[in-house]
């Protein structure tokens, strides 16, 4: 069987922001080329650093609803009252014809509605910070929230982390260079299956 008829593999992250997830995602991603990133569809406004294609897919809460009724989101949710994102199914098949191994970095329950539908061909890692202390401390040394926002974030981070035993693999990222080791390993074997 070659490498184009065999079902995708999907290695899904999910963390509370401010985990760390997507530097590690960023890290794997510069050391495998077995890996390719999906970019996510989302409503909400492109920041000033952001490129359409590469960080996300920016289209129109009416543009996402029509492609919701039509079935081409393999996994979509309202992560915030207005604001959506989802994986676009057209993207995975892409990098999975181009023979990679498919990286999400996306919401909790999008994670588990992606392990749902693919079960064994999908591993979930749920990347948890050592404690709400210290992800409050590391939200605040971004200074891109003020207190209303990191405290939705901390509530948000709060519920986010009561699902971490319905993921395969939960990495505690309290050492970035060890975090990343760990995943690196546990992307590995399940590569090798």
């Amino acid at each position: 069987m070659n490498r184009l008829t065999k079902k995708p593999k999907l290695i899904i992250f999910t963390a509370p922001s401010g985990a760390g997830k997507t530097t590690i995602v960023h890290r794997l991603l510069d050391a495998d080329n077995r890996l390719a990133f999906s970019v996510s569809a989302c409503t909400r406004p492109k920041r000033d650093y952001e490129i359409g294609g590469k960080h996300y897919y920016f289209i129109s809460q009416q543009e996402f609803k029509d492609k919701a009724n039509k079935g081409e989101f393999i996994e979509w949710e309202e992560v915030y009252p207005g604001i959506f994102y989802g994986t676009l199914a057209s993207e995975v098949e892409r990098l999975s014809k181009e023979g990679k191994a498919v990286v999400f970095d996306i919401d909790v329950k999008g994670a588990l509605s992606i392990k749902q539908k693919y079960a064994d061909n999908a591993l979930t890692i749920f990347i948890k910070p050592p404690s709400l202390e210290i992800l409050r401390e590391r939200l605040k040394n971004r200074k891109s929230e003020n207190d209303e926002t990191l405290t939705k974030r901390l509530d948000k981070a709060s519920y986010e982390m009561t699902f971490a035993n319905r993921f395969d693999r939960v990495i505690v990222n309290d050492n970035l260079e060890k975090a990343v080791k760990e995943v690196q390993q546990i992307i590995g074997r399940f590569l090798e299956l």
